[in-house]
């Protein structure tokens, strides 16, 4: 990778990542408010944890974070992906409202933040919850998706940025090089 690195990852691609982990943490908000007006949840309505791995702590090594962050992002688009399975199976094949075209977009958003993360570092899947039976469950099933989408794609946001800033605090190598030139 070119440009400025920080513990093996490029300030550039981890810029980018931030911002694609941005899109889909935006992406995610709108298609929340959608998904409860549509399913005329309350606002206040809770959600159940659905991803259950440890954050991302500023203790951690950069390898370790970016691990658990892929594995948390890896969970939710296999729930996203059965969440949208599941309510197509409701739909009988109408794909064309507001909504639906936004959870395509976060499925591909949230499908290309995974491939970035795993290009910076290659992590395992996870097991999913079982799906539950009952149709207002189910409703709170995708609306606890969609919730935890939102928060992995902030904490992707938070961690990555961390990155991006730790990569602009330490010189390059390019740099040193050219400082040792200079002397000799």
């Amino acid at each position: 990778m070119a440009g400025t690195r920080t513990r093996g990852t490029s300030r550039t691609t981890a810029a980018k990542v931030a911002n694609l982990a941005a899109l889909v943490q935006n992406e995610c908000t709108n298609l929340l408010v959608l998904y409860r007006k549509r399913e005329n949840l309350p606002e206040d309505v809770g959600s159940d944890r659905l991803v259950f791995v440890s954050p991302p702590s500023s203790q951690l090594d950069t390898r370790s974070k970016l691990l658990s962050l892929h594995s948390a992002l890896d969970k939710c688009h296999s729930l996203l992906e059965r969440a949208i399975a599941l309510e197509k199976e409701e739909l009988d094949g109408d794909e064309t409202g507001e909504y639906e075209n936004g959870r395509r977009r976060l499925k591909d958003q949230l499908l290309n933040l995974l491939r970035s993360t795993e290009e910076l570092l290659k992590a395992a899947g996870g097991q999913t919850p079982h799906l539950p039976s009952n149709v207002f469950h189910q409703k709170l099933w995708v609306y606890s998706i969609f919730t935890e989408v939102k928060l992995w794609s902030e904490t992707a946001v938070a961690v990555l940025q961390e990155l991006q800033s730790d990569a602009a605090k330490e010189p390059s190598k390019r740099s040193k090089r050219s400082t040792r030139s200079t002397r000799r």
